[in-house]
């Protein structure tokens, strides 16, 4: 019987067959031990069309087999050192919902999550929630920050959730797609599906007064069908994203603005920091790249040196 993973929860799996049932599901040790093999924390993801079988009772469904993934986005595991945990698979695009306060989200987050979507060549939309809450320098700052994406070609969303604003765009950018819903714990991911699908009932929770960070509220991926048309995989909220399976002069491919001028480069292997003749550099100190995405751009490299030292 065929179906695709709607849930995951590390040791099952719900399975939602063609026939519209909902089965959990464990998987056969050989995923695991494929998983060791490929260093992937997890070896099945939301996402997934999988073939399950029963093997006997109620509790004897297992995941028989994965179909090929038409894509994924990973990132390195938060719990597991040197390997890759799938965020999703199988998605037609990515929307990150971020916030400038309560909590706030930095463009060094932001950026590093566009770039290894872009590595797995998926579309990013960026939405800024909880826009009732800046006052007009926060919103000047917003709309400075914004600008930067939409030069480049990213389409970025103002919404606000709890004053239900910017939802009919928010749902159009849903609609007939799957997608996975990205950000950090209390940017409002739950809140905004509950706005837009109220049956859902997901639990919510306030940022915490004391670390101005969210606390988790969604403990499993999960994917949620939409009433009209699609679906969302809603991930547990992200403290860090760790950006893996690069090589550091890779990294500049997947900027968007850099991609445009990397063939001016003297080197192929340049790094864009203080080699000759680097036409990132020179488009950079031009204006035609933000300083904001450069710095971020050189943060990752410094991060690249801290922690996978055999490149060196």
């Amino acid at each position: 019987m065929r179906g695709v993973v709607v849930k995951s929860t590390g040791s099952w799996y719900d399975v939602k067959t063609e026939n519209g049932e909902v089965v959990k599901c464990r998987i056969r040790g050989v995923f695991r031990i494929d998983d060791t093999k490929e260093k992937y924390s997890n070896p099945v993801a939301v996402g997934d069309l999988v073939e399950i079988l029963n093997e006997g009772g109620p509790d004897g469904w297992v995941i028989s087999a994965i179909e090929p993934r038409h894509n994924y986005i990973v990132r390195s595991s938060p719990r597991h050192r040197g390997a890759r945990q799938i965020l999703a698979a199988n998605i037609d695009q990515c929307v990150l919902i971020v916030t400038l306060i309560q909590p706030r989200t930095s463009t060094g987050f932001i950026d590093r999550f566009l770039l290894t979507a872009e590595a797995y060549h998926i579309p990013t939309i960026i939405v800024f929630n909880k826009t009732d809450l800046l006052d007009e320098k926060n919103m000047y700052k917003l709309e400075s920050i914004a600008q930067i994406y939409r030069q480049i070609g990213y389409r970025v969303l103002f919404v606000s959730a709890l004053k239900k604003l910017g939802m009919s765009e928010f749902v159009e950018a849903l609609r007939n797609k799957i997608t996975l819903l990205a950000g950090h714990s209390g940017v409002g991911k739950s809140t905004l599906m509950n706005t837009i699908q109220p049956h859902l009932h997901l639990r919510t929770q306030e940022v915490s007064r004391i670390t101005g960070k969210g606390m988790h509220t969604t403990t499993f991926a999960e994917m949620h069908f939409l009433d009209f048309g699609g679906s969302v995989i809603d991930a547990p909220g992200i403290r860090e994203f760790g950006i893996t399976d690069f090589k550091p002069e890779e990294i500049s491919h997947y900027y968007i603005e850099m991609r445009e001028v990397l063939q001016g480069c003297k080197f192929n292997n340049c790094l864009h920091e203080n080699e000759p003749e680097c036409a990132v550099k020179k488009a950079y100190l031009a204006g035609k790249i933000s300083e904001e995405r450069y710095t971020n751009y050189l943060n990752i490299l410094q991060d690249y040196r801290a922690n996978y030292r055999h490149w060196e």
